[in-house]
């Protein structure tokens, strides 16, 4: 029918049509043309040769990366790409202002670190001769693996929100296992109790062959000398030290219920490389949850004495992460484990209601190995079944997907423990996992212990 319109239209005006379908055509060629050029251009745009060389550039979902000196020493430097990287370096481009009598001028900046640049062949610092590292430059670039570790796991200052401000805490959470008893030591800074002082709590949670006992203290600290020094902490005497790349930690603690205490020393053994870089949350009213893992898969020495008995911790896994943020109306599901050669975490937070929605949280699922990450995902499902006959969890079901990954972890809870708190309980898991499915490393099929966390309201 269009065909035998368009016919009739040209036998009737053979003129018009002509002229109409050449200005049909000319809009099409000058439409394909413009299309070529914006192509062109913005490939030219993209190009690493005109931010400062190189052969790619590598940016995350939200424009700059979060954790640079990280992912530059753990990932380029060292990690599992090393190898295949001959020169990485950062950069950051920022809209500055200078301000004089005629004004204010807008001014973009770009920083860099010179030898790095020139390494990939930035013309711009190659013309520079005046243009060499900084003390801080070399410290910032290749840092030695403790300093890393203690970047990491520096405290934050309490936001200047005050409608949250009752509710911030920051805490260095450490477990670990060895023969038949596992811990859970945690120092836990909270919020203001006067002008210039904080709360700092420091509780243990130690099993042995089932049971389960309790050890905890509290304590006022100086503000400022809590945030200049941690991650070395002091709580009376218990105290933290981090010494290169490992965890001297010291306690001692009165039971829970008023009988015996706790006391020992022990040592968390840090792997470069095998670790979360830091990351962080943010809704609506200055809302903020924090999270990173500085030991994902290490060891621990060291002996802890309960009453007359000596428990020996020489030789047995360890794990530390450390948390930050306002707590209030928040809840989580999170859990742990640690294979013979790799390590997997997952998690997800859910905000206050009235800082985000909850049903749009995203969750994760982290797999490392000796080389670094061999898997990312936020296509995250965690399944809780409950037991009918407590409402406690009896088995959670993790399934990650991701172009680097596809796994499943199976957690059959053999042990929890319920702390009450406000309209909730606050769950911790101990059991058995079965890890099966593929990362970008391969195959994954086998079982270890795992640690696992969540609320269930009351």
């Amino acid at each position: 029918m269009i065909l035998r319109f368009a016919l009739r239209s040209l036998l009737a005006h053979p003129v018009r049509t002509a002229v109409l379908a050449g200005g049909f055509g000319l809009g099409v060629a000058v439409m394909a043309a413009l299309l070529g050029v914006g192509s062109a251009i913005l490939e030219q745009a993209r190009a690493p040769a005109l931010v400062g060389g190189g052969d790619v550039i590598v940016g995350s979902a939200t424009g700059s990366i979060p954790s640079p000196r990280v992912v530059l020493s753990t990932v380029f430097d060292s990690g599992a790409l090393g190898a295949r990287v001959a020169a990485a370096a950062p950069r950051s481009r920022r809209m500055l202002y200078l301000v004089d009598d005629r004004g204010a001028t807008p001014i973009r900046a770009t920083g860099g670190i010179p030898t790095r640049d020139r390494m990939l062949g930035d013309r711009e610092t190659r013309q520079v001769d005046s243009w060499t590292d900084t003390p801080s430059d070399r410290a910032w670039a290749s840092p030695a693996p403790g300093d890393l570790v203690r970047t990491m796991d520096a405290f934050h200052p309490i936001p200047d929100v005050p409608a949250r401000a009752a509710s911030w805490a920051e805490w260095l959470y450490f477990n670990g296992r060895a023969g038949g008893a596992r811990f859970y030591l945690a120092f836990m800074a909270g919020p203001r109790v006067s002008p210039g002082r904080r709360s700092l709590a420091v509780s243990l949670q130690l099993e042995r062959d089932g049971r389960m006992t309790r050890f905890a203290d509290t304590f006022d600290v100086d503000e400022h000398a809590l945030l200049a020094a941690a991650p070395d902490l002091t709580a009376g005497t218990n105290t933290v030290r981090l010494t290169g790349t490992e965890y001297h930690i010291a306690i001692d603690l009165p039971s829970r219920s008023g009988r015996g205490r706790a006391t020992g020393e022990m040592v968390v053994h840090a792997t470069p490389g095998r670790s979360l870089p830091p990351f962080e949350m943010r809704g609506a009213g200055g809302w903020i949850s924090g999270y990173v893992v500085p030991v994902m898969a290490g060891n621990v020495d060291g002996k802890l004495r309960v009453g007359g008995e000596t428990i020996d911790l020489t030789g047995g896994a360890a794990y530390h992460d450390h948390n930050w943020g306002f707590w209030e109306g928040v809840s989580w599901q999170w859990g742990q484990v640690q294979g013979p050669r790799q390590s997997f975490v997952y998690g997800r937070v859910f905000p206050p209601a009235d800082a985000g929605d909850t049903a749009r949280a995203p969750g994760f699922l982290l797999a490392l190995g000796a080389d670094g990450v061999q898997g990312y995902a936020t296509d995250v499902t965690i399944d809780e079944t409950n037991d009918p006959a407590t409402g406690r969890p009896r088995r959670i079901v993790v399934r990650g997907r991701s172009d680097s990954l596809a796994l499943t972890l199976d957690v059959a809870v053999a042990q929890t423990e319920v702390t009450p708190m406000r309209g909730m309980d606050f769950v911790q898991m101990r059991g058995s996992c079965d890890v099966t499915g593929r990362t970008a490393a391969g195959d994954v099929r086998f079982s270890a212990p795992a640690s696992a966390e969540t609320f269930r309201g009351k």
